[in-house]
């Protein structure tokens, strides 16, 4: 059976109080990805996926989620300043679709809007070099759109 894709607040049931979570931000060229400690408080990055095929991709994202023990993913939803979804967010949805085919871990869709840019600017006031930033942003990204997500798990 597929696993459940849902928005974070419909998945808290089925995630838990507790245990490590995937967080991915999906780049048309790379997948940042994030896990946290078991306990939700602190999200870090861990790893940037240069994007071969969904094959090859949904492997090593799969692989990583056994390696800690990840009860379940966080998707960073790309939606517009608006709210409505636009190509991107219909590639994240087809990318969560085709992985819940793999595994049974559910998988949340959190708002992800403005994290890149976020992250950038974080990374650019630390004095970060343009290469430093292009080679570590998308885990940075993941990580931010992971701990929003645990953030809010943690206030509800």
């Amino acid at each position: 059976m597929p696993a459940a894709i849902l928005p974070l607040e419909d998945a808290r049931p089925l995630i838990g109080a507790r245990g490590v979570l995937i967080g991915l931000d999906l780049g048309t060229k790379t997948i940042g990805v994030a896990s946290c400690d078991p306990d939700r408080r602190l999200a870090t990055g861990i790893e940037t996926i240069r994007r071969t095929t969904f094959t090859a991709d949904a492997a090593r994202v799969l692989a990583l989620a056994d390696e800690r023990r990840a009860c379940g993913f966080v998707l960073g939803l790309p939606l517009n300043m608006d709210g409505s979804e636009g190509p991107r967010a219909q590639s994240t949805r087809s990318f969560a679709r085709n992985l819940s085919k793999l595994t049974d871990l559910p998988i949340a869709l959190w708002d992800e809007r403005l994290s890149t840019a976020a992250v950038e600017r974080q990374l650019i006031a630390a004095d970060a070099s343009r290469a430093k930033r292009a080679a570590i942003i998308d885990q940075h990204a993941a990580a931010y759109i992971l701990q929003g997500a645990l953030d809010r798990l943690a206030r509800a």
